[in-house]
């Protein structure tokens, strides 16, 4: 790997937690003080790229370790992904799928969400309607896929993973077309995602959100690093 690539590299969940158990040696050792620790392990479980996750250690002894010893990415491993972690990206693109390729809302809505294969083109089309279009779990007909919108007094969400690279190339007349996710990296071998189209008198909207379960995963460790973190300080009390 190009280690000048490497910090703009996204970061995966499991090398947050390889930060985060760093940064519990640290505490251990009286290098952090639990002010300095707590900061940073928030700082951890936010960062996106392995460059943001380097400033958190960038003091500490692991720092001095060559950027080649980093965890490779999701993307880029030729192994499945162990029990528990989203899948590659070479497994989310299908080329051979055909995928849905239209949505439509009249005075009402449509979503598409959960597990889904949206085509190389979708068309969506909302007149004083909404839509929702959710690629967190889906798969992907191609490696660039357009969602094309048209709507009138209506609006369009569209919800995509970390890791994939999105364009906006829409216009909002009377309106608005979201453009704040372009311009973000996305990991090697993810997909590419265009939003093109017509916002008159609505909106087209662009997010980037976790999947459900892994939101709930997180979730889930933080509060159990808190309830071990009060163990250990009560622990620590007690043997003053």
């Amino acid at each position: 790997m190009n280690d000048e690539r490497l910090p703009q590299l996204r970061a995966s969940d499991a090398d947050r937690e390889r930060v985060a158990e760093i940064l519990r040696d640290a505490l251990a050792e009286g290098r952090l003080d639990m002010a300095e620790f707590d900061e940073r392990l928030d700082a951890t479980y936010q960062a996106r790229t392995y460059g943001e996750l380097e400033r958190v250690t960038v003091d500490l002894p692991v720092a001095a370790q060559a950027p080649a010893s980093a965890p490779v990415p999701l993307s880029l491993r030729k192994e499945p992904a162990p029990a528990g972690e989203v899948a590659s990206w070479a497994e989310r693109i299908r080329p051979d799928a055909t995928g849905a390729t239209s949505g439509i809302a009249i005075l009402g809505g449509f979503e598409r969400k959960g597990r889904w294969t949206i085509g190389r083109r979708f068309n969506a089309f909302c007149l004083m309607g909404g839509a929702e279009i959710d690629l967190r779990e889906a798969e992907f007909a191609a490696p660039e896929v357009e969602i094309s919108v048209w709507t009138l007094m209506g609006g369009v969400n569209v919800i995509v993973p970390p890791g994939v690279e999105v364009e906006s190339r829409g216009m909002g007349i009377m309106g608005g077309f979201d453009t704040r996710e372009d311009g973000t990296p996305g990991d090697p071998g993810a997909p590419r995602v265009i939003v093109s189209g017509v916002a008159l008198m609505g909106g087209v909207g662009v997010e980037r959100k976790l999947p459900k379960a892994e939101r709930l995963r997180l979730k889930a460790e933080r509060k159990e690093e808190r309830r071990r973190l009060r163990a250990e300080r009560r622990e620590r009390r007690e043997l003053d």
